[in-house]
């Protein structure tokens, strides 16, 4: 924004005790367990939940045309809730997450604080980043809680893909739902008790656990899951498309957000070596993509020892699937990690790709489709739609537009 740029007041430690900060729905299962470590140290938060059509209404009245559409539903998500009267506005924050890449991602803040100030000037809106933006306004993590933070992407990936493969199999209704809460209640506590970093044991005992739930053994269409951040994870935003496809009859496959972390370590990495840059930055990002892709192999390692449930891509073998099409230097938004991720999905046997693409998102569209002709050359068995998300788009249409998709699968698999 230039020089007129709006500024919302400061959240001060002050504030912990009597403020309901309000956090966007993006990944309900991760959120969850993140949230419970920000109320160990004394942060009351919660996730929004509310999706009806108002949030769309919300979003367009308070942002202008050219935003895209996550930008205007997080939007739209803020505005509902503080309209709705449940809260109380002189006690009440709202916290954004910022990934500091070129993305119009890092500026949703600005355009957040530019709606909230215009009818709600009192209300901070707080920056939740790694990338040292917003020093001021910034929530400030300290190294106990981004390990911690870390551990919960870890953990909840491991949950989201064990709920993906049971929920469309469980033979008692409620099971897999019973079971995730569990764990996230369980995860909680041992957040609190800092007793989370025995994860060998920790990943076991879920295994087990998911694997305890009575399953049906029929063979369902696994349809695999990727696109732009925000609308690939939030119900929200992609119109509950996991429960669509399970209500199909399909096996969703959502690939977990520690690639995305990973994706944005290695992006930092790669620009050094492009630019011939060796600081301080891209030391520190080198050190932790390794920390971060040793506690991927070790997770992935389990989970085959385990052998009940597949595991999630590798990560280097994603960047190996990249590169047979799109150079790694290809980083706005989810650049080549789109690409990475349906080539990855089509070579290890789902063949069915579903591309979330909201409006206004410029790097999504240009890679993904540019990319889904190449993919589908390499992999005549593949069967990937762009589906996008829009203001104007209808539920019904997006869901006519995946089964059409599902029946094209159905009848490959007949011939």
């Amino acid at each position: 924004m230039s020089s007129d740029r709006v500024r919302s007041p400061i959240f001060t430690d002050e504030m912990k005790k009597d403020y309901t900060i309000l956090v966007p729905d993006m990944l309900p299962i991760h959120f969850r367990l993140l949230m419970k470590i920000f109320e160990n140290y004394g942060y009351h938060t919660e996730l929004l939940t509310n999706d009806s059509r108002n949030v769309i209404d919300e979003g367009l009245k308070n942002t202008h045309n050219d935003a895209c559409y996550p930008a205007l539903l997080v939007i739209g998500q803020f505005m509902d809730a503080l309209k709705s009267g449940k809260y109380d506005l002189n006690k009440t924050a709202l916290m954004m997450s910022q990934t500091g890449g070129g993305c119009r991602a890092s500026n949703y803040i600005h355009l957040i604080r530019k709606a909230v100030a215009a009818q709600y000037p009192q209300i901070p809106v707080i920056s939740f980043n790694f990338s040292g933006l917003e020093k001021e306004s910034s929530l400030k993590l300290t190294v106990p809680i981004m390990v911690k933070l870390i551990y919960a992407v870890l953990y909840g990936d491991l949950l989201m893909l064990l709920y993906n493969q049971c929920l469309p199999y469980e033979i008692n209704k409620g099971d897999t739902d019973k079971m995730l809460d569990k764990w996230q209640r369980r995860l909680g506590n041992m957040f609190a008790k800092n007793k989370f970093f025995d994860t060998k044991k920790h990943y076991r005992a879920i295994l087990n656990d998911f694997a305890s739930i009575e399953r049906s053994s029929e063979k369902k269409p696994r349809v695999g899951i990727v696109g732009e951040i925000y609308v690939k994870y939030s119900p929200l935003a992609n119109n509950h498309l996991n429960d669509f496809l399970v209500s199909e009859g399909c096996e969703p496959n959502v690939p977990g957000l520690l690639d995305f972390v990973l994706y944005c370590a290695s992006d930092t990495v790669n620009d050094g070596k492009l630019y011939d840059r060796r600081d301080s930055k891209v030391l520190a990002y080198n050190i932790g993509y390794d920390v971060l892709y040793k506690y991927q192999k070790q997770q992935i390692k389990i989970i085959k020892e385990h052998g009940v449930f597949f595991p999630p891509h590798d990560f280097e073998e994603l960047r190996g699937y990249a590169d047979k099409y799109i150079h790694q230097g290809v980083k706005m938004g989810e650049g080549w990690l789109i690409t990475a991720e349906m080539a990855a999905l089509a070579e290890t046997g789902t063949d069915n790709i579903i591309c979330a693409q909201p409006f206004g998102c410029l790097p999504n569209h240009i890679v993904a489709k540019g990319m889904m002709r190449v993919i589908k050359e390499a992999y005549p068995d593949a069967n990937i739609v762009a589906i996008d998300y829009d203001p104007g788009a209808t539920k019904v249409n997006q869901e006519n537009r995946i089964k059409l998709m599902l029946a094209n699968a159905k009848r490959q698999r007949q011939l």
